[in-house]
C-alpha cells in the first residue's frame, strides 16, 4: 500500500513540468555507459587521474576513463577490464585512454608492451591503439599484442586471433591472424611482416587470466558486459529467490558485513562521487544490480541478463547528505526494483537505461521519479520507503572530512542511532565540494612519491587515427565551476565550452595521421618469412598474396591457411622435416599449385633451381605407381587436386606437382612447354611414358642423386605417400618397370567385361603378343 500511495504521488508530479525540462532531457550530458576497471596489479602500478598532475599508487578496482593514465613499473604487470576486452600492461608500460565512450577505446601506448583480448566488437564501435610511430586499429575481435619501443621508434604488432590495420605516414598495412608486424621510423614508415613468434612469460600470464572469462559460472547469471563478473565464481556462491530470481552471496565477509561499508569514495569526473570497494570481487556487485537482506544475509541481485548493463558510480542512497556543518553523511544500499536518482546531469533516456539494465523495474515508475528529483529538483525524499533503510547495519555514516578525503570508510565509520535515522532526510546527492584528495583516492599521500614514467616516455606524443578529444579540462578549474553547486560536476556541455577546439593541435600528445592508402609491407627479408608465414598461416592470405608476391610467403600461406588454425601446430612441423633438405624448394612448389603455378613459374627458376624438384622424381618411380591412375595426376596439374593431395601428403604434394617434370628435361622455360605436353599427351600416353621418361630425366640429373641421399628426408614423403595409395602400389607392383606390360593392365581391365566364353579366346589371342 504505501508503493502504490508513493506512485501516486509521483505520477501526480508528472502533472507541472518546468521549462528547462527540455533543456535538462538532452542527451548530450550523459556520461559513457562505460568505463574501465583497474581489476588486477601485481608490483608497482602508479596512477595519474584526468585532469592532474599527480602520480600517485594505484587502487584495485578504481573505475577509469578518458585522460587517465597508468603505469606499470620494472617487474609489475597490471589488467583493465572492460567488459567486452581485457588490457593487461607488461612491466615498463606506459598507457593512458584517449577517449573512451560508448563506442571508442583509443588507448595511447607510449612505451611498453600490451596485450589485449577484444572479445566483441560492433560494426561501429573503434578501438584504436596509438604509439608514437602508428595507430592500430582492431577490426575483428581476437588476441592482439602491442610493444612500443623505449625510444619510440618503432613499434612491433602480433596478431594471434583477429585482423587490423596499422596506420601512419599516409600508408596502411593489414595484419591478420598468425602474422607479426614490425613498424619501424617516425618520418617515414617501414613495415615488414613475419609470423608470431612463441608466446612468453607475459603472454602465458595474459592467457591464464584470460581463461578466467571463459569457464566462468557467474556468466549464466549476467550480461556478459558487466564488469569484474569472473571474481564472483571462488568468492560467493548464487541460489534462485522466489522473489528476486538469480542472487549472488558472498563468502567471506565478517559476520556483521554489509555493503558499500569497505572501501572509499573518490571524485571521478563526469559521474562525480564514486564507490571504489576493497574487496578483490568488490567490483560489479556495487557499480551493476541491487542488494537485499535475505535471512539475514545480504546478497546481490544482478540485473537482466539480455540488457547491456550501464555503469552507476554507486547505487546507494544518501541519509544526511552533508548538509551542514559537523553533519556525517550516511548511505545505504538500493534494493530490488528501487529507482536510482543520478546526481549528475543526464537525459530522461539515460536515467531508464541505468535503472531498467540494473534491476526489474516499471519505466512509468523511473519516470516519475525523473520528474519529481530532476525534472523539479526535489532531492529529498520523503514519499518511498527504501526496503533497506531499516535493516540491521545497512546504514554506514562517516564524518564529511573522511568522505572528502577519501579515507578508510570502516576506519571511519560512526554511527547513526535511530532517532537520528528518524529526522535525517534522504535524498539522491552530496552536497560536498571534492577536494585533490578525492579526486587522487585513498593514496593521495603517496602524491609525487611513486615511480612515474620518464619524462620522455611520459610527455611523448602519438600517432592517431581518429581525432580524440581535448585533454580533460584540470580539476582546479572544475572547482570553480562546481562552487555554486558542491557535489554536483559541472556538465558535460559546460566542459566542452571550457576545452579548446577537438582539433589536433588542441591535443599536445596526438598527431593525427594523414588518410593512408594501402602499401605492401618491406621485402627485405624475404627469406626468413617464408618459413615463419606457414606458421602465420591463418589470416596470410589476405595480406600476404599483394604484400609477399616477391617470396615463397603466398605460396606457403595458402596451403596452410586451407587449414584451421588448430592444426596449424602440426602443419609447421610437416614442413621441417622436408625444409632442412629444401626448406625454399618444397614450399614453393607446395604452396604454387595453390598460387597457380603460372605466376610462380617466372620465380620457379630460384624454386626449381635447387634439384629438390628432381630428387621429387626419385619418388615418381614410386609415385608413378601411386601415380598409375593417370586421372589423378592431370587432375594434379589443373592444381585443383594438388592442394588436396598436400593435405593427405603435403610433402609429396611437392613431387607430383611435376614441377620437377619441366625441371627434369631442362629447369629452363623450354621445361614448362612440356609440362604443358603431358597435359596435352592423352593420359594413354603418359603412363606409357612418362613414367618411364621421368626415371631418365631425374638419372640424367645427375644432380638429384647427390641430392637423393639428402632425399631420404624426402622419402619420408615416400612414406607419405604409401599412406594415402599403397593398394595401388600394391596392386600393380610389376607394371611399373616394364612399360608394356602397363599396356595389357588396361586391356586386361578390358577383358573382364566379355563374356566368359570368349575369355578364353581372347586369352589365347592375347598371349603370343603379351610374350
Amino acid at each position: 500500500m504505501e508503493w502504490i500511495g508513493a506512485l501516486l504521488t509521483l505520477a501526480l508530479a508528472t502533472i507541472a513540468v518546468p521549462r528547462n525540462a527540455a533543456a535538462q532531457d538532452q542527451q548530450g550530458d550523459d556520461p559513457p555507459s562505460r568505463v574501465a576497471r583497474l581489476g588486477y596489479m601485481e608490483g608497482s602500478v602508479s596512477f595519474d587521474p584526468a585532469g592532474q598532475q599527480d602520480w600517485v599508487e594505484a587502487t584495485p578496482n578504481r573505475p577509469m576513463t578518458t585522460g587517465d593514465k597508468l603505469w606499470a613499473d620494472k617487474d609489475s604487470r597490471a589488467e583493465l577490464q572492460l567488459g567486452s576486452a581485457s588490457i593487461r600492461l607488461s612491466a615498463n608500460t606506459g598507457m593512458s585512454f584517449l577517449n573512451l565512450d560508448d563506442r571508442t577505446v583509443q588507448i595511447q601506448l607510449t612505451s611498453g608492451t600490451l596485450n589485449v583480448r577484444v572479445r566483441r566488437l560492433n560494426r561501429d564501435d573503434v578501438f584504436e591503439i596509438d604509439t608514437p610511430n602508428q595507430a592500430f586499429s582492431v577490426y575483428q575481435p581476437g588476441s592482439y599484442r602491442l610493444e612500443a619501443s623505449e625510444d619510440g621508434t618503432y613499434t612491433i604488432i602480433s596478431v594471434r586471433e583477429g585482423q587490423g590495420e596499422s596506420t601512419g605516414n599516409g600508408q596502411t598495412f593489414t595484419l591478420h591472424r598468425g602474422q607479426k608486424g614490425t613498424f619501424s621510423g617516425t618520418e617515414t614508415l617501414n613495415a615488414e611482416v613475419d609470423n608470431i613468434g612463441e608466446p612468453d612469460q607475459f603472454d602465458n600470464w595474459a592467457y591464464q587470466r584470460e581463461h578466467r572469462y571463459e569457464g566462468s559460472r557467474s556468466a549464466h547469471y549476467l550480461s556478459p558486459d558487466v564488469v569484474g563478473y569472473e571474481d564472483l565464481d571462488d568468492n560467493g556462491d548464487w541460489r534462485d529467490e522466489s522473489n528476486y530470481g538469480h542472487v549472488w552471496f558472498p563468502n567471506h565477509v565478517e559476520a556483521n558485513w554489509a555493503p558499500y561499508h569497505n572501501g572509499h569514495w573518490a571524485w571521478v569526473a563526469p559521474w562525480g562521487w564514486t564507490w571504489v570497494d576493497d574487496a578483490p570481487w568488490g567490483y560489479a556487485p556495487f557499480h551493476y544490480g541491487r542488494w537485499v537482506s535475505v535471512s539475514g544475509r545480504w546478497g546481490w541481485v544482478a540485473g537482466p541478463v539480455d540488457i547491456a548493463p550501464v555503469y552507476a558510480p554507486a547505487l546507494v542512497v544518501f541519509v544526511g547528505g552533508g548538509i551542514g556543518a559537523g553533519v556525517d553523511v550516511g548511505w545505504f544500499p538500493l534494493g530490488p526494483r528501487e529507482v536510482y536518482v543520478p546526481t549528475y546531469n543526464v537525459s530522461r533516456g539515460y536515467v531508464n537505461r541505468v535503472n531498467v539494465s540494473n534491476t526489474t523495474v516499471n519505466t512509468t515508475t523511473v519516470t516519475n521519479v525523473y520528474n519529481t528529483t530532476i525534472v523539479n529538483n526535489k532531492t529529498n525524499i520523503t514519499n518511498v520507503n527504501y526496503v533497506n533503510r531499516n535493516v540491521q547495519g545497512a546504514v554506514t555514516a562517516v564524518p564529511q572530512r573522511a568522505f572528502v578525503s577519501a579515507q578508510p570508510v570502516a576506519r571511519a565509520a560512526v554511527k547513526m542511532d535511530a532517532r537520528q535515522m528518524a529526522s535525517a532526510p534522504v535524498t539522491t546527492r552530496v552536497a560536498l565540494a571534492p577536494s585533490r584528495e578525492s579526486v587522487l583516492g585513498a593514496h593521495a599521500n603517496t602524491a609525487n612519491h611513486v615511480t612515474a614514467p620518464p619524462a620522455a616516455v611520459a610527455n611523448r606524443q602519438v600517432i592517431a587515427k581518429n581525432t580524440p578529444p581535448p585533454p580533460p579540462v584540470p580539476f582546479a578549474k572544475q572547482q570553480q565551476m562546481m562552487a555554486a553547486h558542491p557535489g554536483v560536476p559541472p556538465a558535460r556541455h559546460e566542459l566542452r565550452a571550457a576545452q579548446p577546439a577537438p582539433t589536433a593541435q588542441a591535443h599536445p600528445m596526438v598527431k593525427i595521421a594523414p588518410p593512408g592508402k594501402p602499401a605492401q609491407p618491406n621485402t627485405g627479408h624475404p627469406g626468413n618469412q617464408p618459413g615463419n608465414q606457414p606458421n602465420a598461416r591463418p589470416g596470410m592470405p589476405a595480406n600476404q598474396p599483394p604484400a609477399n608476391q616477391p617470396g615463397n610467403r603466398p605460396g606457403n600461406q595458402p596451403a596452410p591457411n586451407e587449414r584451421p588454425g588448430t592444426t596449424s601446430p602440426a602443419q609447421p612441423n610437416r614442413p621441417q622435416p622436408n625444409q632442412p633438405n629444401r626448406p625454399e624448394a618444397n614450399r614453393p612448389p607446395a604452396a604454387q599449385p595453390n598460387n597457380r603455378p603460372e605466376p610462380n613459374q617466372p620465380n620457379r627458376p630460384e624454386a626449381n633451381r635447387p634439384p629438390a624438384a628432381q630428387p621429387n622424381n626419385r619418388p615418381e618411380p614410386n609415385r608413378p605407381e601411386a601415380n598409375r591412375p593417370r586421372a589423378a595426376q592431370p587432375n594434379n596439374r589443373p592444381e585443383p587436386n594438388q592442394p588436396n593431395r598436400p593435405e593427405a601428403n603435403r610433402p609429396p604434394a611437392a613431387q607430383p606437382n611435376n614441377r620437377p617434370e619441366p625441371n627434369q628435361p631442362n629447369r629452363p622455360e623450354a621445361n614448362r612447354p612440356p609440362a604443358a605436353q603431358p597435359n596435352n599427351r592423352p593420359e594413354p600416353n603418359q603412363p606409357n611414358r612418362p613414367e618411364a621418361n621421368r626415371p631418365p630425366a631425374a638419372q640424367p640429373n645427375n644432380r638429384p642423386e647427390p641430392n637423393q641421399p639428402n632425399r631420404p628426408e624426402a622419402n619420408r614423403p615416400p612414406a607419405a605417400q604409401p599412406k594415402p595409395e599403397p593398394q595401388r602400389q600394391q596392386a600393380t607392383p610389376q607394371r611399373t618397370p616394364p612399360p608394356a606390360e602397363t599396356r595389357p593392365a588396361p586391356k586386361q581391365q578390358q577383358n573382364p567385361e566379355t563374356p566368359q566364353e570368349k575369355k578364353k579366346r581372347e586369352q589365347e589371342q592375347q598371349k603370343p603378343p603379351g610374350i
